[in-house]
């Protein structure tokens, strides 16, 4: 009478376990997150004032595409306006940026630096920020600091381009 009792014992613990197991042994098919996956990502620039009319406004791009401009001074759209641009041209400036060396610029271009040694005043300071997945760098450029690689100010241009802030600013 022993063993048929041992039997149903071991037929129940086995059955139990098979019950509790909470994750399967093998993976189930579907969507799975890879190295390979789209990171979050956004690119802005900021124009500041000079000793004229230069436009002053803040520009963001994600990498969506979506545009937000905020357009503060000497601009024909004051405020905030939005738009957007095809996913593909953000990972094309985000590619750009990368190869031209962004992530080892300066943190700061500007008079009192030692990345600035020639100066001159009354031009605008330009800030661009790049967020990347888990990466963050912002670059403060003053356009009156002659030392600044022109490889920055290439970039800050072509952020414009991307964004499109032209039919923001009126030029």
């Amino acid at each position: 009478m022993r063993f048929p009792g041992a039997v149903g014992a071991l037929s129940t613990a086995w059955l139990l376990a098979a019950c509790a197991r909470t994750s399967p042994a093998v993976p189930e098919a579907g969507p799975r997150v890879t190295s390979d996956a789209v990171e979050v990502g956004s690119v802005s620039l900021e124009r500041g004032p000079c000793f004229g009319t230069c436009p002053v406004y803040k520009v963001t791009i994600d990498r969506t595409g979506a545009v937000r401009f905020e357009g503060r001074r000497f601009v024909a759209d004051s405020g905030e306006s939005t738009g957007t641009v095809p996913p593909g041209q953000v990972d094309s400036l985000l590619a750009e940026l990368d190869a031209a060396g962004y992530w080892r610029f300066a943190d700061m271009y500007r008079m009192g630096e030692p990345t600035c040694s020639r100066y001159a005043t009354d031009l605008p300071t330009v800030i661009t920020t790049v967020r990347l997945g888990t990466r963050t760098k912002r670059v403060e450029h003053d356009r009156g600091c002659a030392d600044a690689p022109e490889a920055l100010s290439a970039l800050e241009t072509r952020i414009d381009e991307v964004a499109g802030v032209s039919r923001w600013i009126g030029k």
